[in-house]
């Protein structure tokens, strides 16, 4: 896959990755207030997983998959794996990629994988 779009697509990904935590961030006063209404001796004993679900309550689930997916297209990237379908390995068509930066499957495999979650 050619350097220059793989760079590009990392810098959309980054971008995109952004966004969501900047959401996050704005719902952050929120997620304090959420801490603020605890015992204050309870506070110190919150599991860091709790802290993580309630974050994860702020960001929805959608922004969660979507967060997920470009962490893995980043990782993908990094790996120089970026741009292959997960499923038969052939090569991501540039315009798929455009459209969806993380897709991780060829449009015939995308198409395959909906039918059998009918």
């Amino acid at each position: 896959m050619d350097k220059t779009f793989v760079e590009q697509m990392r810098d959309l990904l980054i971008s995109q990755k952004r966004e969501i935590l900047e959401g996050l961030a704005s719902t952050n006063e929120e997620f304090r207030a959420i801490v603020a209404e605890m015992d204050p001796k309870d506070v110190a004993d919150v599991a860091s997983d709790d802290i993580d679900r309630k974050m994860i309550e702020a960001l929805g689930t959608q922004d969660i998959k979507r967060l997920k997916a470009i962490d893995a297209a980043l990782t993908r990237i990094n790996q120089g794996r970026y741009g292959l379908c997960m499923s038969c390995g052939k090569k991501i068509p540039e315009e798929r990629l455009r459209a969806i930066p993380y897709a991780v499957l060829c449009i015939d495999c995308q198409k395959n994988e909906e039918r059998r979650n009918r």
